[in-house]
């Protein structure tokens, strides 16, 4: 019998009216209830008088634990019940897999070392302390939790092999019959995940003291994730490492272009062999058709005298392909005409307008300047770049022209100043 049941049975003896048949008040139900609500002050009351640390532990196999009971009083004795054994703890004497600890019985502390945790500890240990006044001893109860480490992790997920951008994707995560309860981690590569996450489920194991605990993941795809590696991760006191379980996501989604509005290559030479090249990511890989004047050339062909090709789209990893037309002797006509592309899969398609340019790439001011213009709606050529360009020179010509002349009085500026005079 423990030190709560003794505690309960002598409070219990000190009210005759609950168990005396010939007690006058025996079957006063106001009288008798009184009485329990006496005894439940009685017991909680001594219950508080101990301060245990901590409350709640948990602990591995192997390892140490210390547990301080504390009294407003000097004690003068230790009792310590661990597991289903009870310990009478001496300050001095640390022979043994629990011993004392603590600054002594004259200040109040009846603390137990315990060494090399065992499995069948798990559960409470309880200190057991003389009262202050009466004769019914105090207790204080911690839990230990002696971890035991949980099984595999179990990812569940829909079936189909691959995604589509912006589809609703969700899984959960199983991770079973641990001491306590795993807790999971949900990664997506090396970057862990905390939006779309649910709150985990805890369910008791029956018949035992074993933990299951799932969580869902719910996350909108994305063309990003395409490749990617989702892993729900569990990890636990008694796993020297994580456990995982993983599954690739495969995404499909249309081609999409990394560049809005038209493009132009430029640093291109009439006479030399010249190149257009328009990046876009897709997947699965896309079809690319080019439109030169009335000529329509599907990649992987040529012009009927091979002037022109259109080279297969180079796959540059992660979903990204290099499609390229190839002219093998750049002409005046070649820079005056306007391209046309069109890239497609069983998903969508994307359009791209191209020119080339013998002029340099502009420098940033100016591309600025044509980029500010685009936003209003207006679309440039290369010959409204180098307009641009011009303008602006010829502005900052006159400005300095005329600082000049009105500085050292010369040209109309000259007269003015006589007539001031």
């Amino acid at each position: 019998m423990n030190s709560f049941e003794d505690n309960l049975l002598e409070l219990i003896r000190s009210h005759p009216t609950l168990y005396r048949n010939k007690d006058k008040k025996h079957k006063s139900l106001i009288l008798k209830e009184n009485c329990w609500k006496e005894i439940a002050k009685s017991l909680n009351k001594k219950r508080q008088n101990v301060e245990i640390t901590p409350i709640k532990a948990v602990r591995r196999i192997g390892d140490e634990l210390i547990v301080l009971c504390k009294v407003p009083y000097q004690i003068d004795s230790c009792r310590m019940i661990v597991g289903t054994t009870s310990y009478r703890l001496i300050p001095g004497n640390q022979e043994g897999d629990v011993v004392y600890s603590g600054q002594g019985l004259t200040t109040g502390e009846c603390g137990a070392h315990i060494k090399n945790i065992r499995e069948d500890w798990n559960g409470n240990v309880t200190c057991v302390l003389p009262p202050q006044s009466s004769n019914i001893e105090v207790t204080g109860t911690m839990r230990l939790l002696v971890a035991r480490a949980p099984g595999d992790p179990h990812l569940i997920s829909p079936p189909q092999p691959q995604f589509k951008d912006e589809d609703i994707f969700s899984a959960q995560c199983v991770v079973p019959n641990g001491r306590p309860a795993a807790k999971i981690l949900w990664f997506l590569d090396d970057e862990q995940l905390l939006e779309g996450v649910h709150q985990p489920v805890v369910t008791d194991e029956p018949g035992s003291d074993l933990q299951t605990v799932s969580q869902n993941i719910t996350r909108t795809i994305r063309a990003d994730d395409n490749n990617r590696m989702l892993a729900c991760r569990a990890e636990h006191e008694a796993l020297d490492q994580p456990r995982e379980a993983k599954r690739q996501l495969i995404v499909h989604y249309p081609p999409k272009r990394l560049e809005s509005g038209p493009i132009t290559v430029f640093g291109l030479k009439l006479g030399a062999e010249g190149k257009l090249n328009v990046t876009v990511r897709s997947n699965p890989p896309p079809t690319a058709v080019w439109m030169v004047g009335d000529i329509r050339i599907t990649a992987p062909h040529s012009t009927d005298n091979g002037a022109i090709t259109a080279l297969e789209p180079l796959h540059l990893g992660n979903g990204h392909y290099n499609v390229s037309l190839h002219l093998a002797r750049i002409t005046k006509e070649d820079v005056e005409r306007t391209y046309y592309l069109q890239v497609f899969n069983d998903l969508g398609r994307e359009e791209f307008t191209l020119r080339m340019s013998t002029m340099d790439e502009p420098a940033a001011s100016t591309v600025n300047s044509a980029l500010l213009l685009q936003l209003y709606g207006v679309e440039l050529d290369t010959g409204a770049i180098v307009g641009i360009v011009v303008a602006v020179l010829v502005l900052l010509i006159a400005v300095f022209l005329g600082v000049f002349a009105f500085a050292t009085d010369r040209w109309c500026f000259a007269g003015s100043r006589a007539v001031g005079r």
